[in-house]
């Protein structure tokens, strides 16, 4: 007879895609999230940032990763340095909270208030990306957000931390945004 092996606690509860966001995203967009989710709790980061957002939509979504100019040398730099980022190169971000979307909240359900994103596990440069996504695709007339909206959010935010990810690896986000733009 085997004794059952008691498995160690979570640090903290797992940062779960809030329940309304279900219909504003593709399946596919939402393995992203939940992907992010995972990457920052693997990585003992206190919320979703836009640079886990960034690493779970290249690795899940192939027309985010045909957006780069130059294909495959460009979007492996940019794999590269959110790889070097998740194995320490991100340890500086651990303790800190990515604001550039401070004062930016997730769309809400109708008739609710919006939470506050940081209590929700998502720093609100991520919330405001998604919000943006949602935005874009509400502009296109599509009820649902797909991978390069959120891509053209999150390359929009100077301050994102995915910003400087792909600023490192020799991307211009300002032209990266502009190439997604009419997706």
């Amino acid at each position: 007879m085997q004794c059952p092996v008691p498995l160690p606690q979570p640090l903290r509860q797992p940062v779960a895609p809030r329940a309304e966001l279900a219909p504003l995203l593709t399946p596919s967009l939402m393995t992203v999230v939940a992907g992010a989710r995972r990457r920052a709790l693997r990585d003992g980061d206190r919320q979703v940032d836009t640079a886990h957002l960034l690493h779970s939509l290249l690795e899940s979504d192939p027309e985010a990763g045909a957006a780069f100019e130059g294909g495959g040398p460009q979007l492996a730099r940019v794999l590269g340095y959110l790889v070097q980022r998740s194995i320490g190169y991100g340890l500086r971000w651990q303790r800190s909270t990515e604001d550039s979307g401070a004062g930016r909240k997730l769309p809400a359900v109708p008739g609710t208030e919006p939470p506050d994103p940081r209590a929700s596990g998502w720093s609100p440069a991520a919330a405001a990306a998604l919000e943006g996504a949602f935005r874009r695709a509400a502009e296109r007339g599509d009820a649902q957000a797909r991978g390069v909206d959120l891509l053209a959010a999150v390359a929009a935010d100077p301050g994102s931390r995915a910003v400087e990810v792909l600023r490192r690896a020799g991307v211009d986000p300002d032209a990266l945004a502009a190439r997604v733009g009419g997706c």
